[in-house]
């Protein structure tokens, strides 16, 4: 359920944490962690946030979504995923794809089409969805021939995975298709 300010006064109450201050406490946590196991939990609560436009500003404001393309350069799996998941999360905002977009995630989020973790893949692609109609730039880039062959690849694995071939198949069927009828 998406959240508003009498929401999140009535939900944090009087002695409860003000919600900018506990995700600066969840980037610390991340920044300071020394093992993959705090980071990837970490991560993974940051990427719940992020689907909430309540918080949008906040995540910007605390360069959560660079963290996010920090975490999908990683060799760590989980990471990736949980990276990945915050980006698709956040990324149907105009302004938080204009913060991706300008700190070069589009290529990493392209790269997370050939990860071996479904829920990566499903994620890159719906990040994908969304950040394609951006503007002419990002269309160009994300559009590519080679982006193009592994979209229509899942579009055409239904028996492999629905969910792989439905999202892809909208992903045609909305920027590719679309624009040549």
């Amino acid at each position: 359920m998406f959240t508003n300010n009498q929401r999140q006064d009535e939900r944090t109450g009087k002695t409860g944490t003000p919600r900018l201050q506990y995700l600066q406490e969840l980037v610390s946590q991340f920044q300071n962690a020394t093992d993959e196991q705090t980071k990837e939990r970490t991560v993974a609560n940051l990427a719940n946030f992020s689907y909430d436009p309540y918080n949008y500003t906040i995540l910007r404001q605390l360069n959560v979504l660079e963290l996010f393309i920090d975490c999908i350069a990683e060799p760590n799996e989980k990471l990736v995923e949980f990276g990945i998941g915050g980006i698709c999360n956040a990324c149907a905002e105009p302004k938080n794809t204009a913060t991706i977009v300008e700190a070069d995630g589009i290529p990493l989020i392209i790269k997370c089409l050939s990860s071996p973790i479904r829920n990566t893949v499903i994620y890159a692609l719906g990040a994908l969805y969304y950040i394609c109609d951006y503007n002419r730039a990002t269309r160009e880039m994300i559009l590519r021939a080679e982006v193009l062959d592994l979209i229509e690849r899942y579009a055409a694995a239904e028996t492999v995975s629905v969910s792989f071939s439905n999202l892809a198949k909208a992903f045609l069927d909305n920027h590719v298709h679309a624009s040549t009828l």
